[in-house]
């Protein structure tokens, strides 16, 4: 049966005080919270951070030594499916989990997560950058803590090979690459970059008012731009012997070996990255793409990475302090030193450090052309076996519209 106890947490200015002092008193928690044997909380987050959450796992216990002994286990589980693993088994997930924005609705409506109190949510928009305070709510009401405003994407670039100009259009990147028999990378197995040919064509997508099927009108027949023009954009991208559509992983394996000289990624790959060009690394916004005679800019989806309290936790004050220690400014600084990622939290992201670094430059410029990531389930598969073909230069020989028709009936299914 769910439990249910008052959330006693410390504001993020005071945590953030006290993970850079490690001083300070702090307020007690409730009796219900201070157990005779150990608190046991499972903690869930992304396989690449683990070394950084162990680090910040092992100050909060080191901090916390003298009101309790703690037992708190972390497992790698991905960000963007925790959603499905979580409400597959609520009781048995893990008490303070990451996950991306865009699966707050849902695990809220499905009572994974407990609206944050009035006063703390007020103490955590203050301390938010304004973009991630709204991705981290449903409505006006606050059920996570924001932790990065990063989980978007850019082009990073090779400046051996290109200069600030010739990343402006994607025609003349992939005119470099081809003359120099290396290669512009970008993930045409993903949904989520797939979005980037759409998004700035008057086209749209979206959730419907249930929250959770999509409107889709990427199949438009009519229009200044219409469906089969970015279907032949995409096509003729894909002939260029400069273009590949490769994964995440195949990206930084190109970038290590010399063979990819661009690609579009995030900022989670931005210290692999320069680790592989050194001062050669470049990055900027997404380029523009020929498409029905004109150029147009490259859209993106934007996002967050937030922290959810299991509302299943049994023990939620415990679980809550440790969201707060996760996402307080000293450990969203940690977070960028160590693993490059952009800080939900206003005083850590004006800091001269992160304002310097070209991949998050890049992500800001990018953000112009971005749109905050809100589709149903349903739209990733549709979308990934269209672009597949695409990549593929449409080995079917099907015709584009009945694609693209197909594609939509799957992402607006019901």
């Amino acid at each position: 049966m769910k439990k249910k106890f008052p959330f006693l947490v410390l504001s993020i200015w005071t945590l953030s005080l006290l993970a850079g002092c490690g001083g300070g008193e702090l307020s007690s928690l409730s009796e219900s919270s201070s157990p005779d044997g150990p608190v046991a909380l499972t903690v869930w987050g992304a396989e690449e951070d683990e070394a950084l959450l162990q680090e910040i796992i092992a100050s909060f216990q080191s901090y916390y030594a003298a009101e309790a002994s703690f037992q708190i286990s972390y497992s790698p589980q991905s960000e963007s499916n925790c959603k499905d693993v979580l409400l597959g088994d609520l009781e048995g997930g893990a008490d303070v989990f990451a996950f991306a924005d865009d699966q707050v609705a849902a695990l809220a409506a499905a009572g994974a997560l407990d609206p944050i109190a009035a006063e703390e949510a007020g103490i955590l928009r203050s301390a938010s950058l304004s973009a991630a305070a709204a991705a981290a709510s449903v409505g006006d009401t606050l059920y996570a803590y924001p932790l990065t405003a990063d989980n978007g994407y850019f082009l990073y670039y090779n400046k051996a090979y290109f200069s600030e100009e010739d990343v402006q259009t994607l025609d003349r990147m992939l005119e470099i690459a081809a003359e120099a028999e290396r290669l512009v990378a970008m993930d045409w197995t993903s949904a989520w970059y797939v979005y980037a040919f759409f998004g700035n064509t008057g086209m749209e997508v979206g959730l419907n008012e249930d929250g959770l099927t999509n409107y889709c009108t990427w199949n438009s027949a009519d229009g200044p731009v219409r469906g089969t023009d970015v279907a032949k954009a995409m096509l003729a991208i894909a002939a260029s012997p400069g273009f590949a559509s490769r994964t995440d992983t195949d990206f930084l394996a190109g970038v290590r070996d010399g063979s990819i000289i661009a690609g579009v990624s995030g900022v989670w790959n931005a210290m692999a990255v320069e680790e592989a060009w050194g001062a050669d690394v470049g990055a900027a916004k997404l380029p523009t793409y020929t498409c029905a005679g004109q150029q147009i800019q490259m859209a993106s989806f934007s996002g967050c990475k937030l922290i959810g309290v299991n509302a299943y936790s049994e023990y939620p004050e415990w679980a809550a302090r440790l969201a707060e220690w996760i996402v307080s400014e000293e450990n969203q600084r940690l977070r960028f030193e160590l693993r490059g990622q952009g800080p939900a939290n206003v005083q850590a992201a004006s800091s001269p450090e992160v304002q310097a670094s070209p991949a998050i430059a890049a992500l800001l410029a990018q953000s112009n052309y971005s749109q905050l990531q809100r589709v149903g389930g349903k739209f990733w598969d549709p979308v990934a076996e269209f672009a597949g073909s695409m990549a593929s230069g449409n080995p079917s020989g099907a015709s584009l519209q009945s694609q693209l028709d197909r594609m939509v009936e799957g992402v607006s299914a019901r």
